[in-house]
């Protein structure tokens, strides 16, 4: 028991060691974050971002919050720019201009393509492994669960 508890003390004092991404603790982006969505995240004004949101970014699950936190990061990006200094990450990843509802393509399509090849090998297995095969259901279920 007291070895439990020592490595949840353990765990706990990392976890607060932890921070974000350098863009994230920037208090120039937090505070940016922090009025955009106080302006355009509530009453009257959500619904005026929600009427002029296009219906792919809606479809999409982008957000009022999502939108501030993307408007925040290139407001960050370009003092930091300004003052000489490198592009900071934010949120653990680094800035990409959005295409459509992509803010990240070439990772959007690296992730169709691998699921179009699991797509692709899941029919061959179907196709060349018999149903009654011992592992079948397993690898069936497998196939078909979400890898998140």
């Amino acid at each position: 028991m007291a070895g439990q508890a020592a490595r949840l003390v353990l765990l706990a004092g990392v976890a607060t060691l932890a921070s974000g991404s350098q863009g994230d603790r920037e208090p120039v982006y937090r505070d940016c974050v922090l009025r955009c969505e106080e302006r355009n995240c509530s009453g009257e004004a959500l619904n005026h971002f929600r009427s002029r949101q296009p219906i792919y970014m809606s479809l999409a699950g982008w957000t009022c919050q999502d939108d501030c936190k993307y408007e925040c990061m290139w407001v960050t990006v370009g003092l930091y720019l300004q003052e000489g200094h490198k592009v900071p990450q934010f949120h653990g990843k680094w800035p990409f201009s959005r295409f459509l509802f992509f803010q990240e393509p070439a990772s959007a399509v690296a992730s169709f393509l691998n699921g179009l090849a699991s797509l692709v090998m899941l029919c061959r297995y179907r196709t060349f492994v018999p149903a009654s095969s011992p592992m079948y259901p397993t690898c069936m279920a497998f196939a078909w669960a979400p890898h998140w």
